[in-house]
């Protein structure tokens, strides 16, 4: 807490500012010197709100390179050229007077978002559609859209917000994309108040020679419930093993011990037979010496192999392995 000043203090400002000694406008301006402006809105002060929110926009990019070239049957290549945040107005700004604009909205999150392709993009793609070659001739740029137009960029639209929310998956985070409307006058859009900040990420898409861009603009009060989330990174997905646990499993069970026995045959004798076993005595089994034996190791046939002796010692040799447990015939 700063120090108050004393009566007599306050007595001694006064006598100096009446006799002349102290000038306040001069204190005043020397004061405000150290003073340090701070906007909040200022797009400056928020950079690197949002890290790692360009996962989500690389799962998005394997996702949509994909359902994009089966929609065309054209090859697609998308990259990312960078992500920024904006003032909403100054956004709106950097985009054409005419513009396929799509409105959605990403349940559960609160407010609108705004998914944008320039004209170079959208004159590919409906050309592709309609059977061309994905290079129209003309470009129009000042022209409206019309409604056939509309309605095929509407499908597009809808297969980006499908796959965007298969992108949001990686932060185990479940969304629910819903285009409200299509849009082409930037000043017709309202998501949020002009002084608020939106979070973008622009890529550029290559449908065979001719390339257009595609922006999202989301407002950071729609991602900030998810900013502890982004800071983490992509979650660790539960079915995904980890390896150093598994190098250490193998390791150590390359250590366990297993029991080793081969199956040279069966024979049938009665209890009588057997008690009276002695020494030098032989048992006929149901296979020849030469005949395929299995090997069972841990209790489970693993392989079939053929007896032999080597260097002396009983041995047996590995013929092949088995995949499961069953009786050689």
């Amino acid at each position: 807490m700063d120090k108050l000043l004393t009566k007599d203090e306050i007595e001694a400002l006064l006598t100096a500012v009446s006799e002349g000694r102290i000038d306040p406008d001069k204190e005043l301006a020397r004061q405000r010197g150290s003073v340090v402006v701070y906007d909040l809105f200022n797009t400056t002060a928020h950079k690197g709100l949002m890290p790692n929110l360009d996962i989500v926009y690389d799962s998005f990019i394997r996702y949509h390179r994909v359902s994009m070239s089966n929609r065309l049957r054209k090859i697609v290549e998308i990259k990312k050229i960078g992500a920024r945040p904006y003032k909403f107005d100054d956004f709106l700004k950097t985009l054409s007077p005419t513009i396929c604009m799509g409105i959605f909205r990403i349940d559960p999150l609160k407010g609108a978002s705004v998914l944008a392709m320039d004209n170079n993009l959208v004159y590919a793609i409906i050309d592709s559609v309609l059977g061309g070659t994905g290079a129209p001739s003309i470009m129009e740029t000042n022209r409206i859209y019309t409604s056939i137009e509309l309605r095929i960029m509407q499908k597009i639209m809808k297969d980006a917000l499908l796959d965007l929310e298969k992108a949001w998956l990686h932060l185990q985070h479940n969304t629910k994309m819903n285009l409200l409307r299509m849009e082409s006058n930037p000043r017709l859009v309202n998501i949020v108040p002009p002084e608020y900040l939106v979070v973008t990420m622009e890529l550029e898409i290559q449908v065979e020679n001719t390339r257009g861009s595609m922006v999202f603009a989301i407002p950071y009060m729609t991602v900030d419930p998810l900013k502890d989330k982004l800071k983490h990174g992509a979650q660790i997905d539960s079915e995904t093993s980890d390896p150093r646990w598994t190098y250490k499993l193998s390791t150590e069970l390359c250590d366990a011990p297993l029991g080793v026995t081969v199956e040279m045959g069966h024979a049938n004798i009665t209890m009588r037979e057997l008690l009276h076993l002695e020494l030098g005595d032989t048992i006929m089994l149901d296979k020849d010496v030469q005949s395929p034996m299995m090997v069972n190791i841990g209790g489970v046939n693993k392989f079939v192999g053929t007896p032999g002796v080597y260097r002396g010692n009983k041995a047996v040799q590995i013929l092949r392995s088995i995949t499961r447990e069953a009786e050689y015939e």
